[in-house]
């Protein structure tokens, strides 16, 4: 039987605390990247770090984890201070972390990854016997279910977080930090996962999460910790309070997302004619058609996993048709290439930022310019114009609100937040014509989901016509003239977003439409 929520947090509080972090201070040059933070966790709690990309979340769970080092403060856990700047310490300790991006061995299976590390090197025979018994047992008390022989490259995103987070339980880790932990899972991935960390806070293990998404802090949390600009601002009590509240604390105002105001729709600019791509002998499009008119967004929903990363893809120049034809420019064929693209004044937000949308070892100065650097005011005589790229820079920062960068700032340096709203101001600024949103806000806090919002609707006020590619249902409505969902490659006919209330559109995401079972 379960303890009440407010039972719980009493017992808590008359426990000494199991992590203690007091006046970390931690500066990259002139950034002050966390600024005199204090914060404590208790035994069986489920702490919520909030803020905005680039608040320091992600900083001070590294130095917390032995990552970073701070350049003042200390951190205590169960008591004892932990050196700092070594990660091995802080496992033995009971200290796990979950980071956002995984680190897995793609070609090793759930067993070898989650052994890696815990075996030492004078050892004639591995221990696999009673790891594989050990790593079942973890599963099963969890609910964290995986084929420990599987291979991590064969796993779906939501079995490889199970393998991260089963990787500290293995160490006995009693405190577990979990960096953005739904970023990249389905909705209902989401649900499942914090279902099994109120298992795990009723165990007695104690978790914090870094997170922006309201209704996930709401939801799960039983404590919530607000940064902003690197400095703690405010703590609640999640019984106390509320998503306005938390979003206002969070970004220091009062945050309204816009809505889309009607307009008349102009000529075709971009479509697509009966495509498919196969791969081997998968489809993963099928016969999907298409069009995206002068000042529309076209959004398309769905569940991850059904065509859209192929669907961005092939609208961003990275991959081709197999049959049927793409249209754009006057131009019909299978395929565009990026360049094409770009000179045709086209804007491509991908989906995957680290790897399709930046180089991370590039300053911000030119990835600004990274798609643009022949144009004449980028270079001179085939020479680049840096005063003329920086003060581009410049403006894509101060107009794109680029948190904790300059001109000269390492891309890499950016918090996920800020990289996405630097790919977008690149694109945007240019005024294309047509633009490809995949995923455009995936991972922005709310103030930053807003900005976006706010950017693509005065793009599409401006004529762009914009393809909207997402999983989050509001962000769909809220900004879509019309919807096509997808499933398992295929795209529905398009819905009218004065049409598409949230029954027809889940009937369309499972497949059904116009009367037919089409999954």
């Amino acid at each position: 039987m379960a303890v009440p929520r407010a039972d719980r947090r009493r017992a808590q509080l008359t426990r000494p605390p199991v992590l203690e972090l007091s006046g970390i201070t931690k500066r990259f040059g002139d950034l002050v990247a966390n600024d005199d933070i204090s914060l404590s966790l208790n035994q069986g709690e489920l702490l919520a770090l909030l803020g905005e990309n680039g608040a320091g979340k992600t900083t001070l769970m590294n130095i917390l984890f032995g990552h970073y080092t701070a350049d003042s403060g200390e951190v205590r856990a169960f008591g004892d201070v932990l050196p700092p700047g070594k990660p091995s310490a802080a496992i033995e300790a009971g200290i796990g972390m979950v980071h956002q991006h995984f680190t897995l061995a793609g070609n090793l299976s759930v067993l070898d990854n989650v052994m890696i590390g815990t075996e030492g090197l004078g050892l004639f025979t591995s221990a696999r016997r009673p790891a594989r018994r050990k790593l079942t047992e973890l599963a099963e008390r969890f609910g964290l279910q995986v084929d420990p022989e599987a291979m991590i490259s064969d796993l779906s995103v939501g079995e490889r977080q199970r393998v991260e987070i089963l990787k500290a339980l293995y160490r006995d880790a009693r405190v577990l930090i979990l960096d953005e932990p739904t970023a990249v899972l389905t909705r209902i991935e989401a649900d499942k996962l914090f279902e099994t960390l109120r298992t795990m806070t009723e165990t007695g293990l104690s978790l914090i999460f870094i997170s922006h998404k309201l209704h996930e802090v709401m939801a799960a949390s039983s404590r919530v910790v607000i940064l902003r600009g690197g400095k703690v601002v405010a703590e609640r009590n999640t019984a106390d309070t509320d998503r306005a509240e938390l979003a206002e604390l969070m970004v220091g105002r009062r945050v309204v997302r816009p809505r889309r105001q009607d307009q008349r729709a102009g000529d075709t600019v971009f479509s697509a004619r009966n495509v498919s791509v196969t791969q081997g002998e998968r489809t993963l499009l099928d016969d999907v058609s298409f069009e995206v008119r002068s000042g529309e967004i076209l959004g398309i929903i769905g569940v991850s996993g059904n065509g859209q990363a192929t669907l961005g893809k092939l609208t961003c120049g990275l991959a081709e048709a197999t049959q049927g034809d793409l249209t754009f420019d006057g131009r019909t064929a299978k395929g565009f290439t990026p360049h094409d693209l770009v000179e045709s004044a086209a804007g491509r937000i991908p989906e995957d930022r680290n790897t399709e949308g930046a180089i991370g070892e590039m300053a911000v100065w030119e990835n600004s310019v990274l798609e643009r650097i022949s144009e004449p005011r980028f270079n001179r005589r085939g020479f680049v114009n840096r005063k003329a790229c920086r003060d581009y820079s410049a403006e894509l920062i101060r107009r794109f609100d680029i948190r904790g960068a300059t001109p000269d700032t390492g891309t890499r340096l950016l918090s996920g937040g800020n990289m996405q709203k630097m790919i977008l101001g690149r694109n945007l600024a240019s005024t294309p014509k047509f633009i490809v949103a995949n995923q455009p806000t995936r991972g922005l806090d709310e103030g930053a989901i807003a900005a976006v919002h706010t950017e693509l609707l005065a793009a599409r006020e401006a004529g762009a016509a914009i393809l909207l590619i997402s999983e989050d249902l509001d962000e769909v409505n809220a900004l879509s003239d019309r919807i096509q969902a997808i499933v398992k490659g295929r795209l529905s006919a398009p819905v009218a977003a004065s049409e598409a209330d949230s029954r027809r559109i889940g009937l369309m995401m499972a497949g059904i439409w116009e009367g037919e079972d089409a999954a």
